[in-house]
């Protein structure tokens, strides 16, 4: 499926043929959501003019002062804070362009970085803009597209103040926070998770299930480059008691997309995607993103897609409205954090097209010379995600990648309001209920999240149907400072959620200044709860 940019911004009024140049797809930036409280030194996001930021040209036209004029304005293009300094990526329309451009790139004003012969593209630097504005003037109707070449990157989350904001740490609890328990030392057998990252070192949580796959810029990165690529890994697939990851029978390939300084772009990415799928892998986990891209990243995601590969990838830790790319695509799963407790982690980047979230708070993983730490970040929830689908695979070995993912977002945690939302998206990932989902008999309503409203002074619980018959007769009971009260449950059909709304006692809320609210969940007479634990909520409720 070839994606088409939406249209650009005309700079000349002597357009006669057009050549693409510079397109960044997908939404413009939209304005910066309000900073939430706990949160800071969370980057700043800023407003671009237009999503394509595109220009037409023909540069035969202009005469030498117009050309010049031009080469200032590429130099400004190309030197973006977002995009690898004075690089272009350039696509040819057939094959024997490509080959025809590469012959006389020094001519050009080019010297060629990298190739991904699969879309005809080549990534360059411009060493010398009077001579690449000749070639584009001189060879324009050659060119399928010249774009920026942007950063994509895994920042760390931002730092968190208020003890009140602060999450529950999932600690070695990852399996528990998933809704699963016991021996999972089989969970992804048969399946390959390609990790496109820093490289991740050899550690005994991998065994010998690790390889590795050089698209040309190593195996290993160093420092934070490597310790995040090792972390990330792990979590997908880590089988020590001390690094457990969600599928340790899963086949690890480790593809280094990074550069020296650390962070990937679009061209780095977007060979490491179409290595992954020749390479016949299932699940693609992206822990790396940016506010901006290109085509070429676009049609390697493309291309993962029409193969059936899923591709999953991280939305972002800057608390904005908006996800990052290459989570933003169509068809990619992108997934957001929440804390131990299930709540969103105050960093995690929220949009309509967030598919899931998974946890992602401080949790304990692989680090660099077999040492254990805490990782926090949806890049720490992705792989979560990924190591889920290579689960929900290998139990069910007739699905499709895309059809597991697809199981997992209709067998997630409904969190936030009823029903998805741009925070949750479809909800947190729930594996135990995934997994048993074949178990026409399971019966297990659950309360998946609480909610307060401070002009109404309501708590509003969401109630799920997380098993596979029709449940009526519901009620919840709560204590939010007064007496014990209940209330009626609407009838749900499996997989359904419902919000009750429950008023505080403002009399004790108002001397107090804050309350402890509890929510219990009855379950009708004759009906046994296969899954008890998930009918009990408690909460801290502050003015």
């Amino acid at each position: 499926m070839k994606r088409t940019p939406p249209p650009g911004l005309a700079l000349s009024a002597l357009l006669v043929a057009s050549l693409a140049v510079l397109g960044l797809r997908g939404c413009a930036f939209g304005r910066r959501p309000p900073q939430l409280p706990g949160a800071t030194s969370a980057r700043v996001i800023p407003p671009l003019a237009s999503s394509q930021d595109e220009l037409e040209f023909s540069l035969h036209e202009l005469d030498a002062d117009d050309r010049e004029a031009f080469a200032a304005v590429l130099r400004q293009k190309f030197n973006r804070a977002d995009a690898r300094a004075d690089e272009a990526v350039l696509t040819f329309k057939d094959e024997a362009l490509r080959r025809a451009f590469l012959g006389r790139a020094a001519a050009a004003g080019c010297a060629v970085l990298g190739r991904l012969d699969a879309l005809n593209a080549v990534r360059v630097r411009v060493v010398d803009y009077a001579a690449f504005v000749a070639e584009l003037g001189s060879r324009g109707e050659d060119y399928a597209g010249v774009t920026i070449n942007p950063i994509l990157a895994a920042d760390p989350p931002p730092l968190e103040e208020r003890a009140a904001r602060i999450g529950v740490p999932v600690g070695a609890g990852l399996l528990a926070a998933l809704g699963v328990e016991g021996d999972n030392s089989g969970w992804g057998t048969g399946v390959t998770i390609a990790v496109l990252d820093g490289g991740s070192a050899a550690d005994v949580t991998f065994g010998a299930r690790l390889r590795y796959l050089d698209v040309g810029y190593g195996v290993l990165a160093g420092g934070d480059a490597a310790r995040h690529g090792t972390a990330v890994a792990a979590l997908a697939a880590g089988a020590s008691a001390d690094a457990r990851g969600v599928a340790p029978g899963a086949g690890l390939l480790s593809i280094r997309v990074t550069g020296a300084d650390g962070a990937s772009d679009a061209f780095a990415l977007a060979q490491g995607i179409f290595a992954a799928v020749d390479a016949g892998v299932q699940v693609i986990n992206i822990s790396l993103g940016g506010y901006a891209t290109n085509a070429v990243l676009g049609d390697a995601v493309d291309y993962a897609l029409a193969a059936g590969v899923a591709v999953v990838a991280s939305s972002g830790n800057d608390q904005a409205a908006r996800l990052a790319w290459p989570a933003a695509y169509p068809g990619v799963v992108s997934v957001g954090a929440v804390d131990a407790a299930g709540r969103q982690a105050i960093f995690s980047n929220s949009g309509a097209s967030l598919q899931l979230t998974a946890p992602g708070y401080a949790v304990q993983t692989a680090g660099l010379g077999g040492t254990r730490v805490g990782f926090s970040g949806t890049s720490a929830s992705a792989p979560v995600v990924a190591g889920a689908i290579a689960a929900v695979l290998s139990q069910a070995p007739g699905l499709t990648p895309l059809q597991a993912a697809d199981i997992l977002t209709t067998h997630a945690n409904d969190g936030g309001e009823a029903g998805a939302d741009p925070d949750y998206g479809n909800g947190s990932v729930n594996l135990g209920w995934a997994l048993a989902r074949a178990d026409t008999r399971r019966v297990d309503p659950a309360i998946t999240s609480q909610s307060y409203d401070p002009a109404r002074e309501t708590v509003t619980v969401v109630v799920q149907n997380q098993g596979a018959q029709t449940v009526a007769g519901l009620a919840l009971e709560a204590s939010t400072g007064g007496e014990l009260s209940g209330y009626a449950v609407p009838a749900l059909a499996p997989g359904a959620s419902a919000g009750v709304e429950v008023p505080l006692d403002r009399t004790a809320f108002t001397s107090a200044g804050e309350l402890t609210v509890r929510f219990q969940l009855v379950t009708p007479a004759g009906l046994t709860d296969q899954n008890p634990a998930n009918n009990r909520k408690t909460g801290v409720i502050s003015r």
